[in-house]
């Protein structure tokens, strides 16, 4: 049971990890890493996880330390690892909200795992 635990945690991070996903402030999904993709999974779980559960209802104002988190995260790595499954545990809708309150929105029409932001993507210039 604890290990099934650990590993919803860990899928939600993920996903939390998501609510960082091609951010507006344009880090190239191509961008080198920035750091440890594991750790930043591991500083979502550990700072983030309430803010991006189910339900969609209410959305909660994320903390200061997990808005630090999501500042500096690679989002490209950490896009790579949400899944379905991930998706089942983490409320895509809370990440994007999350991602836009912590000044790192999430481009519209893009997409992170599986999971297509909403809106349309911005036009080519």
């Amino acid at each position: 049971m604890a290990k099934l635990f650990l590993a919803c945690l860990v899928l939600l991070s993920v996903a939390v990890a998501v609510a960082a996903a091609r951010p507006a402030t344009a880090i190239p999904a191509d961008a080198p890493p920035g750091g440890d993709c594991n750790q930043d999974l591991q500083d979502l779980i550990a700072n983030c996880q309430d803010y991006i559960k189910f339900p969609a209802e209410p959305k909660i104002t994320p903390s200061e330390a997990c808005c630090a988190v999501v500042q500096r995260v690679n989002i490209p790595c950490l896009c790579a690892k949400v899944t379905p499954a991930v998706q089942t545990f983490v409320c895509m809708d809370k990440v994007v909200f999350v991602a836009s309150y912590c000044k790192r929105p999430l481009q519209p029409g893009s997409k992170c795992g599986s999971y297509q932001v909403p809106g349309s993507p911005a036009p080519a210039a």
